[in-house]
């Protein structure tokens, strides 16, 4: 079985003192693709080197993330320009809006969002939408520039079956992640309803651990207690689940 897991911050510093031992980790339930997201210019050299040790496993995205959309945005949109005119990048990503930890950004969050919508599709890429507290204006910016070329993946799909919906109609991928193990995360009770060509895979590690392991650290070797409740949810076996998720991310990403 291989598994893809289309969103994972292995660059983080909650990885520093055991980084290679969660890639083996992962190596050894079967996770062979890993997709890093940016979060600003902070970050960069991190996930450069992430890159450097594992390149046959490891595939970069470049964005700005919508928390770190501050009074210096702009020049932090300059930054992810430029790498892009350096070398090539998997996605756009991720991008989205947050008004979890900050609503007074929200002007510059959408200009930051629609500013790297048109970047992905000038380049031709996917984006990683990151959406907190935030479905109807994420929704709103969507439905302005629904078009052949916008595509990509909804990160960490929480929403209900009729957001599933509308997110799928603008040419998006549910990421499914370790909420869908919650007992209160209640995309389980829809997901089966979703045909199972719409979703991929991620862990969003270190953050938001699957069950039984909510609460403590996430990493990306996870992933198969994701994948065994979306077996479960499905009533298909596991190893169906990760061709079809791994093949379902092979057509984001072109990779």
């Amino acid at each position: 079985m291989i598994f893809t897991d289309t969103h994972t911050h292995l660059y983080s510093a909650a990885f520093d003192d055991d980084q290679g031992e969660v890639m083996q980790r992962a190596f050894d339930v079967g996770v062979k693709r890993f997709f890093i997201p940016a979060i600003d210019s902070t970050y960069a050299e991190a996930m450069f080197a992430l890159e450097k040790k594992y390149p046959e496993q490891v595939f970069l995205m470049m964005g700005l993330h919508p928390t770190s959309v501050k009074e210096n945005y702009e020049k932090e949109l300059a930054f992810v320009e430029q790498q892009f005119q350096k070398r090539s990048f998997y996605a756009v990503g991720e991008v989205g809006i947050d008004l979890f930890w900050d609503t007074s950004t929200l002007n510059k969050q959408k200009d930051a969002f629609r500013k790297q919508i048109h970047l992905a599709k000038r380049l031709k890429l996917p984006i990683v939408i990151h959406c907190r507290e935030a479905f109807n204006e994420i929704f709103e910016i969507l439905e302005e520039e629904k078009d052949a070329a916008l595509f990509g993946i909804f990160h960490c799909f929480t929403g209900t079956f009729e957001q599933a919906k509308k997110a799928i109609s603008y040419n998006m991928k549910l990421g499914i992640g370790g909420v869908v193990t919650f007992k209160n995360g209640k995309i389980d009770q829809y997901l089966n309803q979703i045909p199972i060509k719409n979703i991929v895979l991620e862990t969003d590690s270190p953050y938001l651990a699957p069950v039984p392991y909510r609460g403590k650290r996430n990493e990306s070797s996870y992933i198969l207690n994701i994948a065994k409740k979306v077996s479960e949810i499905y009533e298909i076996p596991l190893q169906d689940v990760a061709t079809i998720t791994t093949q379902n991310s092979k057509e984001v990403f072109l990779k």
